[in-house]
């Protein structure tokens, strides 16, 4: 057999993986693994499911158009894990697989007689996602928090928008889901050593830090520097050009040509040869002390030209250059089709449903989209009786006692 038919849905083909998390982060964490081919149960409290069934500013038939995406992949059994029985069929499920994902508060699991050490007794190799916005332990990991909180603390939220205004959030929930894309991150190098040791870990996923990861040089600009970085708004300060500049269609075009070579290309494109040879703007530190008047020159000569027009222009020279997309410009642009960036599914309500594919590519073993995200408790007979040996009689009786 080709070693690569082992791996038909993905590098994680045969990996199993519970998960016990509600709204963004824990979630997207089993939707990362369950992407790249990863078995992915998800649990959810039979009274209420994960709240994220019901989020999103456009509510077709009642339903979110969120969780499709956040749940593809995934299996749904509902359990309450606040009771007894709910524990014990929990620990059947436990027993068998190789990752738990779970989000709540930390210490909650051990108030349920679920803390890693009691799982590892069950399952020794078992690899324990802990997603939370401030960690597993230190001063805060007891309070409750959320994505907008970690990026305020991270220091995301600081630098981001109008320098004149708050600071802005970025539209999407970027806290959760990079905690989220760590979490799967530290996973996959906690079963790579499960698979060689035969023991698990905890990955802890604190959303503060995930944020931090990103903040690049503003530590030691601050500690070494006795700098502090701020909002600036569409422009990166110093380096010139790069920002957003409208067009005689009142469209909007971004263009970076800030390096040396490529400012010459944008001065041959704007017919003004002249200005890369000029010391105000010849090097980089020059445009970037001139910042606001190169700006005020490029925006005068796009402004004489439609979008297309420009862009086509631009490209011809070799200028990076490109519209700020919204979903529409996505469906419309010919290399988002070429590399199906956007893929659709049949959903039984909303009909042909799109949605972002799988990323990023391998090239040998993808990973793919096989479903949309599943109703409550659609799995619960499947899994049950699969993978904790529970019978239809006892099913029924959990049924019974709410459990399940």
């Amino acid at each position: 057999m080709n070693h690569m038919e082992a791996f038909s849905q993905g590098p994680l083909t045969g990996v199993r993986v519970i998960e016990t998390g509600v709204l963004v982060a824990g979630p997207y964490c089993g939707q990362l693994l369950g992407d790249l081919g990863a078995e992915v149960i998800k649990v959810e409290d039979p009274a209420k499911g994960d709240p994220m069934r019901q989020w999103g500013r456009e509510r077709p038939h009642g339903k979110s158009l969120w969780f499709p995406i956040l749940g593809r992949n995934k299996q749904s059994v509902t359990c309450n894990l606040r009771v007894e029985k709910g524990q014990a069929v929990f620990r059947k499920l436990i027993a068998d697989a190789d990752v738990l994902i779970e989000n709540f508060r930390p210490g909650t699991l051990e108030k349920w007689g679920l803390s890693p050490e009691t799982l590892w007794e069950i399952n020794p190799r078992l690899v324990i996602v802990r997603v939370s916005a401030y960690g597993q332990d230190g001063p805060y990991a007891g309070r409750a928090g959320y994505g907008s909180i970690g990026e305020a603390m991270g220091g995301i939220r600081h630098v981001t928008g109008d320098p004149k205004a708050l600071p802005s959030r970025v539209g999407i929930s970027l806290g959760d889901a990079l905690a989220g894309t760590f979490a799967a991150l530290g996973c996959m190098g906690a079963l790579r050593v499960a698979e060689t040791t035969g023991r698990g870990q905890i990955v802890d996923s604190a959303i503060y830090e995930a944020v931090l990861a990103l903040m690049e040089s503003t530590v030691p600009e601050y500690a070494i520097g006795g700098y502090t970085r701020e909002r600036t708004g569409s422009i990166l300060p110093n380096v010139a050009p790069s920002n957003a500049y409208r067009t005689k269609d009142d469209d909007m075009v971004l263009i970076a040509a800030n390096q040396d070579t490529v400012f010459g290309r944008l001065a041959q494109a704007m017919g003004r040869p002249e200005l890369a040879a000029d010391p105000d703007f010849a090097t980089h530190g020059g445009r970037g002390l001139n910042q606001e008047w190169l700006d005020q020159i490029i925006a005068d000569w796009c402004s004489t030209m439609p979008a297309d027009a420009l862009l086509d222009h631009l490209h011809k020279h070799g200028v990076p250059a490109g519209r700020i997309y919204t979903a529409r410009d996505m469906f419309a642009d010919e290399h988002f089709a070429a590399r199906e960036a956007i893929v659709r599914l049949p959903h039984p309500e909303f009909g042909e449903f799109p949605m972002q594919n799988v990323f990023p590519r391998l090239s040998a073993t993808p990973g793919g989209i096989r479903s949309l995200g599943p109703e409550m408790g659609e799995h619960n007979e499947a899994v049950l009786s699969r993978f904790a040996g529970i019978d239809p009689e006892e099913l029924a009786g959990l049924r019974a006692d709410g459990v399940i």
